[in-house]
């Protein structure tokens, strides 16, 4: 029989009352040791947890995956996720533990912390060395109790999130902001130039990028290749046309860059399988009966 995962507050502190703090700050060996530096499978359930290795080595458990751990590096791990550790003697750095519901976190940021990480920090990195800085800078402002503390670390832990998701991201195939980004202004690109029925190569200069690395980011955002979702731009705005102005089929081509008319149905007929004449009679028939009901 599968033995249930507890829920505990800190390590070892099971679930009581509600926490009157949203931050705690203690060093790894100041709990681990107590428990032999191995720490069962856990979990906590309103509790966000950061972990800064500096020194030493060690496993994360996340679940049935097991990572391993090395300085520099972060440990992120979302609230109800079942996660355990095992480390070496000579381990040292910060366990963060902060409230889930004080984290307002979104986009790239938000994506990151929805699933439990372990990320490599390159102190001769200018963005790593920033989040080995800021995290002994949050230690210390947690232990020092001066004014302004709260505003300062909450400034602290969004800059340690943003930037180690960052980091994160470098080691993926494709950023996904990065992609979003660019999808975006190819959307803004396809809508100024469709009617003159640039190619896919034109797009791929217009962003920047090469025409095999546009295909991977539309392939992956729309399930379509770029010269299909370009395509398919044209293919909307003749359907549009059809059916909401009264232009005969041969203008609506010469509008969209088709200088042959013929061109304009057989392209239109092989997209869609009818022909620019069928598509408007039956889409306006379709929506007069939607009308009437």
């Amino acid at each position: 029989m599968t033995r249930p995962v507890p829920t505990y507050e800190l390590y070892g502190e099971k679930t009581g009352n509600a926490p009157d703090f949203w931050l705690h700050c203690e060093t790894i060996p100041s709990r681990s040791s107590l428990h032999r530096y191995e720490i069962g499978l856990h979990r906590h359930e309103s509790f966000f947890q950061i972990l800064y290795i500096s020194a030493g080595s060690g496993d994360a458990l996340f679940g049935g995956e097991r990572l391993a751990l090395k300085p520099s590096a972060v440990v992120t791990v979302p609230p109800a996720v079942s996660h355990g550790f095992r480390f070496s003697r000579d381990i040292d750095g910060y366990v963060f533990t902060l409230l889930a519901s004080h984290l307002r976190l979104s986009g790239a940021v938000g994506r990151f912390a929805a699933a439990p990480r372990v990320t490599a920090l390159d102190p001769l990195d200018a963005d790593g060395a920033f989040v080995l800085a800021t995290l002994e800078r949050l230690a210390g402002e947690w232990a020092g109790r001066r004014g302004g503390r709260t505003d300062l670390m909450e400034a602290y832990l969004v800059s340690i999130l943003t930037l180690t998701a960052r980091l994160w991201g470098r080691g993926t195939p494709e950023d996904a902001d990065d992609a979003e980004r660019r999808m975006e202004h190819l959307n803004g690109l396809v809508q100024q130039h469709f009617r003159s029925q640039k190619p896919a190569g034109f797009y791929a200069q217009e962003l920047g990028i090469s025409p095999t690395h546009l295909n991977r980011i539309v392939k992956a955002a729309t399930g379509l290749t770029a010269h299909a979702y370009i395509g398919r731009k044209l293919i909307d705005e003749a359907k549009r046309e059809l059916v909401f102005t009264d232009l005969a089929a041969q203008e609506i081509g010469l509008r969209l860059g088709f200088a042959d008319p013929a061109y304009f149905s057989r392209y239109f007929l092989r997209e869609t399988g009818e022909t620019p004449r069928a598509f408007r009679l039956s889409e306006r028939a379709r929506l007069a009966a939607q009308s009437a009901e």
